[in-house]
């Protein structure tokens, strides 16, 4: 019952590939959207969207059949890591995380310079946090079938 989690900064394609690993029937689950993620204030006052750890902790401790693949990239998804079997890194330049969010219809955020110069902050501070950290790492200017195809291998049993 291997557990994934794929990480990356906006426009990587983490939705995409849940999206067809959800259609070759594998259970997936987005923590961008539903009770999986909250925000919250931090000292400094400023806003953080995280893992809303209870229900995360349910998530990953109650599944027991099939593979499950985990989508999401916040700061406390760090806490988890030793639940997964495998951190991926969904990763690509800079020029094409912003030609993807620009050009997505199902997700506004990216669409406003603001977004877009916070994608290229978060794409230099954290995403070498999250390299250091992830299990494997997959360049998604590969076509997406390459890339799910990578991700499936990881919930199939071995011979």
């Amino acid at each position: 019952m291997p557990k994934v989690l794929i990480t990356g900064m906006s426009g990587t394609g983490k939705s995409t590939a849940l999206q067809i690993l959800a259609s070759r029937g594998h259970r997936v689950v987005d923590t961008d959207y539903g009770h999986w993620s909250h925000w919250i204030t931090l000292p400094d006052g400023s806003s953080d969207w995280v893992w809303r750890e209870e229900a995360m902790t349910g998530l990953l401790a109650g599944h027991k059949d099939g593979g499950l693949f985990v989508a999401g990239c916040k700061s406390n998804q760090g806490t988890f890591y030793p639940q997964f079997d495998h951190v991926v890194l969904l990763s690509a330049p800079a020029d094409v995380l912003l030609a993807r969010v620009m050009a997505r219809t199902n997700n506004p955020y990216g669409k406003r310079p603001e977004e877009r110069d916070a994608i290229l902050e978060d794409l230099r501070v954290v995403e070498p946090l999250l390299r250091a950290t992830a299990t494997m790492e997959i360049d998604t200017r590969a076509p997406i079938e390459h890339v799910v195809r990578q991700l499936d291998a990881l919930v199939q049993p071995r011979p």
